[in-house]
């Protein structure tokens, strides 16, 4: 199976596909717009996500008139908020499992029993003892996880 980063097209083939001159290609890739990976031979070899890479910076400066420079500009800005945004979602994943991991108490009887409790709710003893094991009096005690600090 084929990936949209695998390396298989030649400079003739993406050229083909983006409707650009071989030459073209070879240019953006002294320029850094869009590197292939390369052969053995030292040979360049486009995939799919560099074509479409290829044609965004053909839309890019000929359609909205920005020279090349500006072009590799805007293309790494791009690469370094998707890197970003990438990150943030990581961290917001963190701390969301973090706030859920804080937010539990837990309440245990005497006789074993351990029970989650929401935040705030208030524990009534007769609620913490299982049906086959009701025992009278005991203590009541409530833990908090505290967070870990890195």
């Amino acid at each position: 199976m084929v990936t949209d980063d695998a390396p298989v097209l030649t400079v003739s083939q993406a050229a083909q596909l983006t409707g650009m001159h071989p030459q073209t290609l070879r240019q953006y890739d002294r320029l850094g717009l869009v590197t292939p990976r390369r052969t053995r031979g030292r040979g360049r070899r486009y995939s799919r996500r560099d074509v479409a890479r290829l044609l965004e910076v053909q839309h890019l400066a000929q359609d909205e008139g920005i020279n090349l420079a500006g072009v590799k500009r805007i293309l790494d800005l791009e690469q370094h908020v998707a890197v970003l945004e990438h990150r943030l979602h990581e961290l917001a994943s963190l701390l969301a499992e973090r706030e859920r991991a804080e937010g539990r108490v837990f309440a245990a009887g005497t006789g074993g029993d351990v029970v989650a409790v929401q935040r705030g709710q208030r524990v009534r003893r007769t609620e913490l003892y299982v049906e086959s094991r009701r025992e009278q009096g005991g203590a009541l005690v409530l833990w908090r996880p505290t967070p870990h600090r890195d």
